[in-house]
């Protein structure tokens, strides 16, 4: 008798915890309804419908497929019950049917309004087997107060996320999912909401592009206005993750005049920081024009033009040819790798040593005897130094264009430098211009070692750029080769190949920390859906250690004072995706965003699209979007 009482007394603690109804029981399952809480707050209370399957048994998910029916919660007036929150399903067939179910532990929540301390609900479901058995049931729940023992039983979190990338549909049925890699991709399932809208038995082959992901499905009719339903992307480590999205059809064929773009692009990135030094070069290039003959003008305007001309069309042949290997490459590619930053710098030291006057740059044999050879040489070194920024119009542009065939591309490219030598071509096509150039003179000497600061800073910017790549091992190579550079110039130029023979070691250099700016977390996708689940406003910053636009944003806006004091008030969650070095996942995001490089800036207010900002930020751009 005392042992009974005992355990009567230990029951108790369960007992005054209880928020579960008795459970109904067959030989298929147990079915029970929980609640979160032991008691309606404002009367609202959150419950579940707790199954327990047996092996080889399941039920169906919201969009059943082929065949079943999804369990179904009914409540009698004034109780409303808000929708059953369902997880991710899995793909079941059986006999040429295609059906979306769940097995084993599954928690449906719910929630249920204007109730008291108790509540009678009816439920019905389905479960099957090789055979299916309708079971239905009422369940009764008091609520005595206090905390609940079947609260643990709830997802902490949303099982089903919403999809950072960009969805399309074509005709064809193929679901194209851009910004994500084939490395975080082994296989993938989509289910979709509608039951009518696919051949759910049909295999769902994946393939992969530069650009992201395809699904391959088989419509039941004509492609859908829009189709909507979950993705689950599976990676190579067995991780998956469940995504709900929307696929809108693929937008028409566009007739935009992308040369146009690529144009205008081009002249405003004469304007960004990225191209400030190679204008010293120009500067000296203007100056010795001077007072000289209309034709040599010129010639010297043509051989800048030609050399930008044939950089750019270099590159946009580098980048298509990248990509049709399947490597994600991007504007400024190049400066992701820190043997290319070394090669980059010493260059630009030679330049600036050439400037103040430690050494002439000659050019041997018939390059030589080449008129204009300096200025095709700026031509080249303008494209280099410009590579690592964006302008207006330019991102979509480049967009474009690796989307193109090859020779539209090449097309987009050279209007692309077009642009950016159009300020020096006008010299060509306009002789009052050229005549109004001051005339060489002493002061030149005197200019040109000042227009040598510039490439001594970007050097020295350059640096920066490898000691965030490479660590101090890549910074002490660097400034390595740099001294023997400097000594080698103005004694034994030829001597000056040498330093190239350091070239393969920045490879074993460890990689810098990232970029960051104060209160901010590292970009990722999973946490831009977290946080945009969770309904707070996101700022996303895509910027690089070698993007000096990005530096000159972050230093002279978002970093500041009255910004940072913005984005606490909003509550604005900031993510920074540092592109310093290759980054499988920020190059995805770009794709995603229909942007060739960085900066990238977006907008998320809560529970809205996001928005675009422009490259050149301001406090008061920030301030605007913040406040739409």
């Amino acid at each position: 008798m005392r042992f009974l009482f005992l355990c009567f007394l230990l029951l108790l603690p369960r007992l005054a915890l209880a928020a579960a109804s008795a459970p109904f029981t067959s030989p298929q399952d147990e079915v029970r309804l929980i609640s979160a809480t032991n008691q309606a707050q404002n009367g609202i209370v959150k419950l579940a419908m707790e199954f327990n399957l047996k092996p080889g048994w399941h039920i169906y998910w919201k969009n059943p497929g082929d065949a079943g029916l999804p369990p179904q919660v009914i409540a009698a007036a004034p109780i409303t019950l808000g929708p059953i929150s369902f997880p991710p399903p899995v793909f079941f067939s059986q006999g040429g049917v295609g059906a979306y179910v769940l097995s084993g532990h599954v928690v449906l929540p719910f929630t249920a309004r204007n109730m008291g301390n108790s509540l009678t609900l009816q439920a019905r479901w389905l479960v099957c087997s090789d055979i299916c058995i309708p079971e239905h049931a009422a369940f009764t729940l008091s609520l005595n107060g206090g905390a609940s023992a079947e609260a643990g039983l709830f997802p902490v979190g949303p099982a089903i996320m919403p999809s950072p990338y960009a969805a399309h549909l074509a005709p064809d049925g193929t679901l194209s999912l851009t910004g994500i890699t084939a490395t975080q991709v082994k296989s993938a399932r989509f289910f979709p909401d509608s039951a009518t809208v696919l051949v759910n038995n049909a295999p769902q082959p994946l393939s992969f592009s530069a650009d992201g992901v395809q699904l391959h499905l088989k419509l039941s009719g004509a492609a859908p206005a829009a189709l909507s339903g979950v993705v689950e992307l599976t990676d190579p480590s067995g991780q998956m993750q469940a995504l709900s999205l929307t696929a809108t059809p693929l937008p028409p064929a566009t007739h935009a005049p992308w040369w146009l773009l690529a144009l205008v692009g081009g002249l405003l990135l004469n304007l960004m920081p990225c191209v400030f030094p190679v204008l010293a070069m120009k500067a000296v290039a203007f100056a010795r024009m001077g007072g000289a003959a209309h034709g040599h003008i010129r010639r010297e305007a043509l051989g800048y033009t030609a050399g930008v001309l044939v950089s750019m069309a270099a590159l946009g042949a580098v980048l298509l040819g990248l990509r049709a290997a399947g490597v994600a490459a991007f504007w400024g590619f190049q400066f992701q790798s820190p043997i290319f930053v070394a090669l980059a710098a010493w260059v630009i030291l030679a330049a600036g040593w050439s400037l103040a006057g430690l050494f002439h740059l000659s050019m041997p044999g018939f390059i030589g005897r080449v008129p204009a050879q300096h200025s095709f040489f700026t031509g080249l070194l303008a494209v280099l130094v410009a590579t690592p920024c964006t302008a207006p119009f330019m991102g979509a542009a480049i967009a474009a264009a690796l989307t193109l065939p090859a020779m539209a591309a090449i097309g987009l490219f050279l209007a692309l430098g077009l642009g950016l030598a159009l300020p020096v071509l006008l010299l060509a096509a306009a002789p009052h211009l050229a005549a109004a150039l001051p005339r060489p003179g002493k002061w030149m000497a005197v200019a040109q070692k000042i227009l040598s600061l510039p490439m001594f800073a970007t050097f020295l910017w350059l640096s920066w750029v490898l000691f965030r790549q490479a660590g101090a091992p890549g910074l002490a190579l660097l400034l390595l080769g740099a001294l023997a550079l400097s000594f080698a110039l103005p004694r034994r130029p030829v001597f000056a190949v040498m330093v190239l023979l350091l070239l393969p070691f920045f490879h074993a250099a460890p990689a810098g920390a990232a970029l960051t700016l104060p209160g901010a977390q590292p970009y990722s996708a999973a946490a831009l859906a977290s946080l945009r689940a969770a309904g707070r406003p996101v700022f996303i910053d895509l910027t690089a250690a070698w993007c000096i636009t990005c530096q000159v944003n972050e230093r002279d806006t978002l970093a500041t004072a009255p910004v940072q004091a913005l984005f606490k008030a909003k509550n604005v969650a900031v993510l920074v995706g540092d592109w310093t070095n290759r980054n499988p996942a920020i190059t995805a995001f770009l794709a995603a965003n229909h942007r060739a490089g960085v900066p990238l800036y977006l907008y998320y207010p809560p529970n809205s699209a996001p928005e675009s900002l422009p490259q050149l930020l301001t406090p008061d751009i920030i301030k605007n979007a913040l406040s739409g």
